[in-house]
């Protein structure tokens, strides 16, 4: 999947990794796809919440052993 930024999370426990999702979708512009990578399971809930509560679409959820992989559309306006 095309992503335009990467944000490599892993090895930071919570709050850390939304923290640094909420400043990097900043840089964005809308519909510009940031891809997360983390190793933290509370990204599984706390990931689809800050998408839910901010308007972006999470495009994808994936895991592989104990990382976690989401791609984000930062939403328009």
């Amino acid at each position: 999947m095309n992503y335009k930024a990467l944000l490599d999370a892993t090895g930071l426990l919570c709050p850390e990794p939304v923290m640094m999702l909420h400043v990097e979708m900043r840089k964005l512009s809308p519909k510009e796809i940031l891809k997360v990578i983390a190793t933290d399971p509370s990204t599984t809930r706390d990931i689809p919440k800050f998408c839910q509560f901010l308007g972006h679409k999470l495009i994808s959820q994936q895991q592989e052993n104990d990382v976690f992989y989401y791609w984000i559309e930062k939403k328009i306006g």
